[in-house]
């Protein structure tokens, strides 16, 4: 599937093809950490179909517990998270579907890191619901 992504500024947009059945939500404490939220939705994009199209993006360098150094790319203008890759020559990249326009196609399949899962964010059915604020 063609996606185009962008973050809240316009400042940087890519295209990427993507596998929808590879999305998935994770629950890690870094993904809750760095969205600012309870977990991430995300979708691997091979690199040979990763395109910047405009802007550069702000580079976070994170080090994981094994060692493997990780760059976390933002808008440098309004801070929108937009993917993470390696740091050299990335074989695929993992975009964040917030930033994609075809998020409401992308259904998430599976989720990882659930021993770090929030304990009220498996069932949001109970909590009351507004069409907007």
């Amino acid at each position: 599937m063609h996606v185009h992504g962008k973050c809240h500024c316009g400042a940087i947009a890519y295209e990427a093809e993507i596998d929808p059945a590879t999305v998935r939500i994770c629950h890690c404490t870094d993904c809750q950490t760095l969205t600012g939220s309870a977990y991430r939705v995300l979708v691997r994009a091979p690199a040979a179909g990763f395109v910047l199209k405009s802007g550069t993006p702000s580079i976070y360098v994170r080090t994981s517990d094994s060692g493997a150094k990780r760059g976390q790319a933002f808008c440098p203008e309004c801070g929108t998270p937009l993917y993470a890759a390696a740091l050299e020559n990335p074989a695929f990249y993992v975009l964040r579907i917030g930033a994609i326009a075809e998020r409401a196609a992308l259904t998430p399949k599976d989720q990882i890191w659930c021993r770090s899962a929030l304990p009220w964010s498996g069932d949001l059915s109970g909590i009351a619901r507004h069409e907007h604020q």
